[in-house]
Parts: C-alpha cells; structure tokens; sequence
C-alpha cells in the first residue's frame, strides 16, 4: 500500500551482488533531486549512466552530477582515492560536465586510500576477488584508528606532519591542493536540506548480498552496502528515510568468486551473458550469470525495509524461450525457503525453480506497462507476489527514456 505523505527521499539499494543498475536508476529519479548522496564503498562501485551522447562511468561521484542543479555529496562512509577522483573530475569536464565546489562535497571526514592499501590490496584482494582499489585496507585502518580523514590530507601541515616522508608525498599533496575546495561537513549539510523538506537521493553503492555483515562473508566488500549504511555513512538518523527502492535485475549476476545457487551453465546462460553485456564496469571482468533468485529478492526486501522495487534488464530476456524462478533452495532432502548465508547450506543446496514462458517481443522501445507482451507481465506478477513488494520501475534499456514508471508514488 502507497504512503500517504509526500516523499522527498529515496534510497537506492543494490538487491544482490551489485551490477544490478543503480547508477541509471538514481540518474532517472534525481532529475528534481537537490541532494544525491553516496554513503559506502569507494571507486570500487562503477554506476554507468548513458546520457547526453555519452556513456559515463562514475566510481566515485554521486549520479547526480549529470543535473546542474543537483548537490553531490560524498559521504563519510565512502573511501576515497584521491587520484581516481581528480582523474574523474577531468573526465567529466572533458565531456563538459561542470564539477566545482557548488555541485559536489567531500565529507571532512571521509578515510583516504592511499598507494599503500592499493599494494596491499593488490596483494591479498585475489583470494576473494576484490577489485584490488585499496577499499578494504582502508576501512581497516579506518576500524584500528590509524587511518587518513579528508579534512587530515586537504590540511597540508598534517598531511605533511604524517606522510611528508612517503614517496607518495608529493603527488598526493598534489591531488589535496586540488581537492580542499570540496571538503566540508556533509552531515551538516544534508541535514538540512532533509529539515527543508528538500528532495534527497540516497545512492547505495555495491549490493545486499556484499554487505560486510549481511552478504556472502567472506566474498564481500568492506562496507556498508545496506539500507543500515545511510544512517552511518551520511550522519542521517533511520527515521528520516522516507522510502527505500531496490534495484534488482530481471536475472542475477555476479563478478567474481563466491556461492551463486542458480547460475546458468551452457548456452542459455552465454547468450544473456552476451546480451546483456554483463561486464564489471570498473573491472572489466566477465559476470557470472543466473536464474531470477526469489529468496534472495525477500531477503533483500527483509534486511533494508524495502518499500519497492526497480527490475532493470527485463530487456535482455526477449526470446528465452523458457524462464526459471527460483522460489526454494534443497539441502541435504529438505527444502529451504528462506536465504541463508551459511556458506556450508548456500554451496551445497541445489535450487528450486518454477518455470515461466517467455516472449519474443522487443521491449527496448516500449514506454508504457500496458504495452508490455503477457508474458513478461505474468513474469514481473509473479516476482511481486514472490517479493511482497510492487514494481515502481521497469528498465528497458541502458538509456533514461527506456524507463517504465508504475508506482511514481514510491519515488519522489
């Protein structure tokens, strides 16, 4: 049922193991945003916008920044590479994207990655298939107390008084010089703009399922990717989420190592590989790919309290002939209902699916739901009921205006 108020926030969460199309649909949804705010993760996140003529990339910078009038702010849950994101700013600006001071923040206490966590992580990262960014030594000197916040390396005399001896010192004071006119107190910031009443998008980065706590441990990030995040990660108290919209494909993916109950094996799963074009966008790395994960899906609904859900890629299912729903896990002669991530139950169960007919129609250039083939409705009906959430969104394609709105109620 819709909420009776006026919304003027939203939080965007990846659903699954991230890739799941957050980046188009926060650019989507933050059209008349005043705030879009990334609170976890570093430029490990790779949130693609197509826009303008371009496609974009973003790894760092809130996906509001294709909107001129939009506040980006950084949070201080976010590690940030300070090279990666000078080297972001450029790329945008080479696309005449305006990046200044009026249109992004840099929270004051954001934790810095420095070329040491990326040696390190380039080192140990393999084992778990990290994307070797340095995003997990820097939370962990973040969690011991001897990390770098940005109001420490923007301040030359302490970054000096620190790091003046490291061979890395000179670039990097660099990179502060260019960077001190963003750092402030995002907390304060964002604050206000919720106590006016202002439109806010919270953007999630990475998904449920590589959430430090509530993911596939240990094959997951190093942060909070959960609904949970926001309040940690932006200094926004739980109460002032209004609605939380989950992002989730029509299919699953996921890059790297890790438990995966329906991946597809053969021919079917090549083809909404190939399709689909699901290749990591910061890495490059192919994404594994599988059936539609229904326990996954009220997993997802139960841990961050979603209100609805957005399924991108619907698209890429056109001419499947047959489609599976996975609605139970089988272990060991019993039947699992309920996601778990007890690596011992999740590597060794065998999912159990339901079958859907497909459609042959081509969905790229329908706009509305009504025009959609039976099919691919009976197919969006049954994830509703499985969830226990509505479809607000239905993506289409890579591109804003291959967006389908049901439930504008959800969003702001």
């Amino acid at each position: 049922m819709a909420k009776q108020y006026s919304l003027s926030n939203v939080a965007v969460i990846g659903m699954e193991w991230g890739d799941e199309g957050k980046g188009k649909i926060t650019h989507y949804i933050a059209e008349k945003a005043y705030v879009v705010a990334r609170f976890n993760g570093g430029n490990n996140a790779g949130h693609t916008i197509e826009a303008n003529n371009n496609k974009t990339v973003l790894h760092l910078i809130p996906s509001g920044v294709m909107y001129s009038n939009t506040l980006n702010i950084i949070g201080n849950g976010m590690v940030v590479d300070p090279k990666a994101l000078v080297h972001e700013i450029n790329n945008l600006k080479k696309i005449k994207v305006s990046v200044s001071a009026e249109n992004l923040v840099i929270s004051e206490n954001a934790h810095v990655i420095l070329p040491t966590h990326i040696e390190e992580d380039k080192k140990a990262g393999g084992k778990i298939g990290t994307t070797a960014r340095g995003i997990g030594p820097a939370y962990t000197d973040k969690a011991a107390r001897v990390g770098l916040k940005f109001y420490e390396f923007a301040d030359d005399a302490l970054f000096r008084k620190r790091f003046g001896q490291e061979e890395f010192y000179s670039e990097y004071s660099g990179y502060a010089q260019q960077l001190r006119q963003f750092v402030n107190d995002t907390a304060l910031i964002i604050n206000s703009a919720l106590g006016q009443n202002k439109k806010v998008v919270f953007e999630g980065a990475q998904g449920t399922l590589l959430d430090l706590d509530f993911g596939t441990y240990p094959f997951v990030t190093s942060s909070t990717a959960t609904t949970g995040g926001i309040c940690t990660g932006l200094g926004v108290a739980p109460k002032r989420i209004q609605s939380v919209l989950g992002v989730c494909k029509a299919y699953k993916t996921r890059v790297g190592l890790g438990p995966f109950p329906t991946e597809i094996t053969g021919s079917i799963g090549e083809k909404i590989q190939k399709t689909g074009k699901e290749f990591g966008a910061t890495t490059g790395r192919k994404r594994r790919v599988g059936w539609f994960d229904a326990l996954i899906g009220k997993y997802a609904v139960m841990i961050n309290g979603i209100d609805s859900v957005a399924i991108t890629k619907l698209d890429v299912l056109t001419t499947v002939e047959k489609l599976k729903l996975c609605v139970a896990y089988k272990y060991k002669g019993s039947i699992i209902k309920n996601f778990t991530t007890n690596m011992k139950i999740l590597q060794n169960c065998q999912p159990v699916y339901e079958e859907l007919d497909g459609w042959w129609d081509d969905l790229t250039k329908i706009r509305n739901y009504d025009q959609l083939p039976n099919n691919a409705k009976k197919y969006l009906r049954r994830i509703e009921e499985l969830l226990k959430v509505p479809i607000s969104i239905v993506s289409v394609g890579p591109k804003k205006e291959q967006t389908i709105v049901t439930r504008p109620e959800f969003l702001v």
